[in-house]
C-alpha cells in the first residue's frame, strides 16, 4: 500500500511538470492532458512490460488516469500560481525522480530481478517521463545534457537495492534512497552540478552554418 501510495504520488508530480510544460508551450487543454499523462506514465509503462507486470498498471488502474487528468487540470487552471515557484517544471519534476527511484525499483525486485538490474529499472522509470514530457514539447530531453538527472536517479535506486542486497528495513531504505536522488537533483538545479562536458577546440560545420 506504501509503495502504490509512493507510486501514484509520483506519478501526480511528474504529470504536474507535463501539464506546466504544456502551458509554457501555449497547448490548448486537450494537449496539456496528453503531455501530462505521458510525463506521469511513460516510465511506469517501460517499467511493467520489462518486468512482465501486464496489462501496466497505468491501464490495469483508474487511478493513474484520474491522477494524471487532475494533474493536468491543476496545472493548467493554475498555472499563474505554480509559476510563482521558481522553476516549477525542474521541482516537480526532481520530487517525481526521487519517489520512481524507489518504488520503479522496489517493484522490479519484487518481480525477481537481481538488485543490480532493478535498480537500472528504477532509473529507467525515473526518466521515462521526463523523456516523453521532452520530446512532446520539442526539447532536448534532460538526461541527454549533463545536469544530473540519470545519474541522481540511478544513485538514489541504487540506495534501494542495496539496501535490499544487505537486507536492511524496507521504509529506511526507501526514504534514504529517495534522499538521496533528490539531494543530487536539487543541487544540480541550485548549484549547477553536472557531469563533466567534452571540450571542443573548434565549432562543428553545422554550427557555424
Amino acid at each position: 500500500m506504501l509503495f502504490d501510495s509512493m507510486d501514484l504520488a509520483a506519478t501526480f508530480v511528474f504529470a504536474i511538470s507535463g501539464a506546466t510544460r504544456g502551458v509554457h508551450k501555449r497547448l490548448d487543454l486537450f494537449g496539456v492532458l496528453v503531455v501530462a499523462w505521458a510525463a506521469g506514465v511513460a516510465g511506469g509503462i517501460v517499467r511493467d512490460l520489462m518486468i512482465g507486470a501486464v496489462p501496466p498498471a497505468a491501464f490495469d488502474n483508474w487511478r493513474y488516469l484520474a491522477v494524471t487528468v487532475g494533474a493536468g487540470l491543476t496545472g493548467f487552471f493554475a498555472s499563474e500560481l505554480i509559476d510563482r515557484v521558481r522553476t516549477p517544471v525542474q521541482l516537480f519534476d526532481a520530487a517525481g525522480l526521487c519517489l520512481f527511484a524507489v518504488t520503479g525499483t522496489q517493484k522490479a525486485l519484487n518481480y525477481g530481478l537481481s538488485p543490480l538490474m532493478a535498480a537500472l529499472l528504477g532509473m529507467v522509470t525515473c526518466i521515462g517521463g521526463g523523456v516523453a514530457r521532452d520530446l512532446l514539447t520539442l526539447q532536448v530531453p534532460t538526461v541527454l545534457r549533463s545536469e544530473l538527472y540519470a545519474v541522481a536517479a540511478l544513485a538514489g535506486a541504487g540506495a534501494v537495492a542495496l539496501g535490499f542486497w544487505l537486507d536492511l528495513p524496507t521504509l529506511p531504505t526507501a526514504v534514504a534512497g529517495a534522499g538521496i536522488c533528490l539531494f543530487l537533483r536539487l543541487m544540480s538545479i541550485y548549484r549547477g552540478w553536472h557531469l563533466p562536458v567534452a571540450a571542443t577546440k573548434r565549432k562543428s560545420s553545422l554550427e557555424t552554418d
